[in-house]
């Protein structure tokens, strides 16, 4: 009845659907997890973490309520419930912070834990459908910078008390608008040249990388020339144009949105070219060469703290990837490109 031209019309409207059903998730299946997602709020969001991390140490994924098609990465790379870091895992660490998504049904963890009695540091994303685990996502941050940053988190404590704070209702904004807000960290730090609009960090912006202060350290170095310093600000770091070798900012995947608290929770990966792109101009004019000496890749989980349209506190785990390595969880187009997805 279609014709022949209807049939190839068909034939196309169906694999178009088909693709983009694959690269996103589709307005169905959104509507789908939401509704789903209310039998699970925070503490029950909460303790699927929890199961998880118990099940971890004792090696046993057998603990854990999983779909039939549960999929689990670690550190980019798909692999079985109970292989890799599963098998290493001694014990739960100190650090806890949890990151609740009610409304997608999704949960985002930091935390320190022990591998072979060496502390490391662990970023998890977990998404649950009909009280099942159908998603597992995880980074695992090993070697000296992260035994020393686990070291500081658990020295803090606790978390820092503003991600638990809820935003005042009158100042709640969308979970795109959120979105729309972090997502201007990575396009203002990309190829930045220090002369971007940087109104979207507050006064009081902080950074912790892998557990260690990376803006206004009082005990920071003072800068090298053609480098910025720690003991800088969110702002001054950026309008300093000496992040410019940071080339691109790829796969970025803005998964947990906590509306009341405005926690965004993501993950992407920042990638250094190397080669010419290593010398650049800053602001003032001088001539700079900085960054690695090699193409490099940081794999990199961040957590952002927004409020009234600005970024108060940014939080991260990351680890060095294979040069263009994707996540796993996207195509090799979004992968590689540095629009933001949700």
């Amino acid at each position: 009845m279609f014709g022949k031209f209807g049939k190839f019309a068909a034939l196309f409207v169906l694999v178009s659907g088909l693709i983009g059903f694959a690269n996103c998730r589709s307005a169905a299946a959104q509507v789908a997890g939401a509704s789903q997602a209310k039998n699970c709020d925070r503490a029950c969001l909460d303790g699927f973490v929890n199961q998880f991390l118990d099940a971890l140490v004792a090696h046993d994924p057998s603990r854990l309520p999983v779909t039939k098609y549960i999929k689990y990465t670690e550190n980019g790379q798909q692999l079985a419930l109970g292989d890799g870091f599963w098998r290493t895992a001694t014990a739960r660490g100190d650090y806890k912070l949890y990151i609740e998504d009610p409304d997608a049904g999704e949960v985002g963890f930091f935390g320190t834990m022990r591998e072979a009695g060496q502390p490391v540091i662990l970023a998890l994303r977990l998404r649950i459908f009909q009280n099942k685990i159908s998603e597992a996502e995880s980074i695992v941050a090993r070697g000296d910078m992260a035994v020393n940053g686990a070291k500081s988190l658990e020295k803090l404590g606790a978390p820092d008390p503003i991600y638990l704070k809820d935003v005042p209702k009158k100042e709640r904004v969308s979970r795109l608008d959120l979105i729309d807000t972090a997502n201007k960290y990575f396009s203002g730090m990309q190829k930045d040249n220090g002369k971007g609009d940087y109104s979207f960090f507050a006064d009081d912006c902080n950074r912790l990388e892998n557990g260690m202060q990376t803006t206004n350290n009082p005990n920071a170095r003072p800068a090298r020339p053609g480098s910025y310093s720690a003991s800088w600000g969110c702002k001054e770091q950026f309008a300093s144009g000496l992040l410019h070798f940071v080339s691109r900012i790829r796969d970025r995947r803005f998964l947990i949105v906590d509306t009341q608290r405005g926690d965004v929770f993501g993950f992407c990966f920042f990638d250094h070219e190397a080669g010419d792109t290593r010398t650049f101009q800053t602001p003032d004019g001088k001539t700079v060469t900085a960054g690695p000496v090699t193409p490099w890749t940081w794999e990199i989980a961040e957590l952002f703290k927004v409020q009234g349209g600005q970024i108060h506190r940014i939080q991260a785990v990351l680890t060095q990837a294979p040069y263009g390595m994707t996540s796993g969880w996207s195509s090799w187009q979004d992968g590689m490109s540095d629009k933001p997805q949700w």
